[in-house]
């Protein structure tokens, strides 16, 4: 697993982290490792992280991460479906550098990500039963409820509704809970262009994330860049499929095994 931060031997927050687990070839600071050129000319600092199965590591990989974010940055890391980009969904700068970055247009709504399936509940009106939320995540499913007023507003005006995950990944749970508020989630490549499944897909973004996070090549082409399945449970005992995704087969199972049907009317 690697990290890439934007700017070659950066100085302050990078100098302190860096150093405890990162060997040192920058002539010129001690936080660098090894500098890769992005494509558009941008320096990006390349730090290996030893071993991702060490808990000193990934806690300070992502101590990294929210530190970033709530500096107001972007980041990209991985997820259990493809590689995504992310910001404080409740902070409205990161929100507009989300989709400055994405090149996406701001009437396109963007899921938030959170860290357990009880803080879906914080953010979304839910209308299926717990154990029914607890069959279906975590893992590759975006469930969309209608919003609560505790969602920044500036976060998708254009609908009533929003998409919540919780990945089946540990990486970005830690950082959802240590955020102590959701992530704005979206996938790493430019709109309308196809998912991506390893850092370098996405090197072209590079320059206009603060970190990225490198957790190898992800899932098997092409399911796992259908991204995840996406469902509306807006409406109480019935569903929508959004987007179908990678566990759409899965989701209707049990969709159905709960007593849901599809909604007809849509």
């Amino acid at each position: 697993m690697v990290v890439f931060g934007r700017v070659c031997c950066s100085v302050g927050f990078f100098g302190r982290t860096f150093r405890s687990f990162v060997k040192s070839s920058c002539p010129q600071s001690s936080t660098c490792d090894e500098t890769r050129r992005c494509t558009d000319g941008a320096m990006a600092n390349l730090v290996s992280l030893v071993d991702v199965n060490d808990e000193s590591q990934i806690s300070a990989a992502v101590e990294m991460a929210v530190d970033s974010l709530h500096k107001g940055n972007i980041i990209a890391l991985p997820t259990d479906t493809i590689y995504g980009i992310a910001g404080l969904a409740q902070n409205s700068t990161a929100v507009q550098k989300l989709y400055e970055v994405k090149g996406r247009n701001m009437t396109k709504p963007v899921s938030i990500s959170v860290g357990d399936v009880k803080d879906v509940y914080k953010w979304g009106k839910v209308t299926i039963s717990d154990a029914l939320l607890n069959k279906l995540l975590p893992g590759p499913v975006t469930v969309v409820f209608e919003r609560l007023a505790a969602l920044n507003p500036v976060l998708n005006p254009g609908t009533t509704l929003v998409g919540i995950r919780v990945p089946d990944h540990g990486f970005v749970r830690d950082i959802c809970r240590l955020c102590s508020e959701p992530l704005a989630l979206t996938s790493a490549n430019v709109s309308s262009q196809e998912s991506t499944l390893a850092v370098e897909e996405f090197e072209h973004l590079w320059s206009q994330l603060n970190l990225v996070f490198d957790g190898g090549h992800l899932g098997s082409a092409p399911l796992s860049k259908k991204g995840s399945t996406v469902v509306d449970l807006s409406k109480k005992n019935v569903y929508t499929i959004i987007r179908e995704g990678s566990a759409f087969n899965s989701t209707v199972s049990i969709l159905n095994r709960y007593g849901l049907c599809e909604d007809q009317k849509t």
